[in-house]
C-alpha cells in the first residue's frame, strides 16, 4: 500500500528541504514527490524489482549515494550541507547495544529504512544536477524530463510520460 501523499509531502519531504535550505524548494518538493510517484509507487516496493541493487522509495542506487558523497559532499567545502544531510542518518540500535558506541549502519541501508535520509539524498542528487530544475512546479512534464535527464539518465528503462502518469495517479 502507497505512503499517503499529503503525509508524506508535508511530514516529510517539506521539512527535509526546508532543513537543506537548498534552492527552489517547491520545484523541488514536487520533483521529490513525483520521484517517489514513480520510482517506488510512493512505497509500494523499497528495494528494486528483477533484484537490482536500488533502493528506497527514490530508488536510488548504492553507487549513486556514494557518488553523492565522493564527488560533491566530501568536499570540504560543503561541509556544513554535509552535516545537515547526515544529521538524518539514524542510530542503529542493534549496533549501539553491541558496541556500546551508537554507531550508525551504512548509508545504503538507510535507503529504504530512512526516509528523511533517502528524500535528503534525492535532493542533493537532483541539486548537482548541472542545469537549473525547471522554473515552474506545476509542470508535470518539464519536472518528469529534468528526472528522466538527471535521475534516471538517458539510458534508463524510465520514461518521461511514465513519470507523469504515475504522478497524476499518485499525487494528484
Amino acid at each position: 500500500m502507497p505512503i499517503n501523499p499529503d503525509q508524506l509531502r508535508t511530514l516529510v519531504v517539506r521539512p527535509v528541504l526546508a532543513a537543506l535550505d537548498l534552492s527552489a524548494p517547491d520545484v523541488a518538493e514536487n520533483l521529490i514527490m513525483g520521484t517517489a510517484a514513480h520510482e517506488s509507487h510512493l512505497g509500494d516496493f523499497i528495494k528494486q524489482v528483477g533484484g537490482g541493487p536500488a533502493m528506497g522509495i527514490y530508488q536510488m542506487e548504492p553507487a549513486t549515494l556514494n557518488d553523492c558523497y565522493e564527488n560533491y559532499l566530501d568536499y570540504s567545502s560543503r561541509a556544513a550541507l554535509k552535516a545537515k544531510v547526515d544529521a538524518y542518518l539514524a542510530v542503529s540500535p542493534a549496533l549501539a547495544s553491541s558496541t556500546g558506541s551508537g554507531d550508525q549502519p551504512d548509508k545504503a541501508s538507510q535507503l529504504a529504512t530512512n526516509l528523511a535520509y533517502a528524500t535528503a539524498m534525492c535532493r542533493i542528487r537532483y541539486y548537482r544536477a548541472p542545469a537549473a530544475m525547471p522554473s515552474d512546479p506545476n509542470d508535470i512534464n518539464a519536472l518528469a524530463a529534468y528526472w528522466k535527464q538527471y535521475y534516471n539518465t538517458p539510458l534508463g528503462a524510465g520514461t518521461p510520460e511514465q513519470f507523469v502518469a504515475d504522478y497524476q495517479r499518485y499525487i494528484g
